[in-house]
């Protein structure tokens, strides 16, 4: 019988996804910022696929890493009407400047330890 670990590694390795990196320098975030981030990930997470949505901020520098199961999804996030607005927005009010990277996952594996 396979272990948990070994089940898990198996899984990560079959599963190809894609990764979307974010990152940003803020130049004036605000209540309508923390709004519209509350939105699009709803809506990333919950109606275009995204299967995670991760996002740190350190001093000014926003880093925002969101997976997907395929580039289609991807596109179809890009051209969303919300998030066009998000990105207007964003270049207008938010940000001095961001970069956007898109890259496919070849690799992943995972651990966690089953503790009675």
């Amino acid at each position: 019988m396979p272990s948990l670990g070994r089940l898990l590694f198996d899984l990560c390795e079959m599963a190809k996804m894609f990764v979307v990196i974010f990152r940003a320098r803020m130049a004036q975030p605000d209540a309508a910022y923390a709004e519209m981030a509350a939105l699009l990930r709803a809506l990333a997470l919950e109606t275009f696929g995204c299967l995670e949505f991760h996002a740190l901020t350190e001093g000014d520098e926003e880093i925002a890493l969101s997976y997907w199961p395929d580039l289609a999804s991807i596109k179809a996030w890009k051209v969303q009407a919300e998030h066009l607005h998000a990105q207007n927005s964003g270049r207008d009010l938010w940000y001095d400047l961001y970069r956007v990277e898109i890259a496919e996952v070849s690799h992943a594996y995972a651990w966690t330890e089953a503790r009675q």
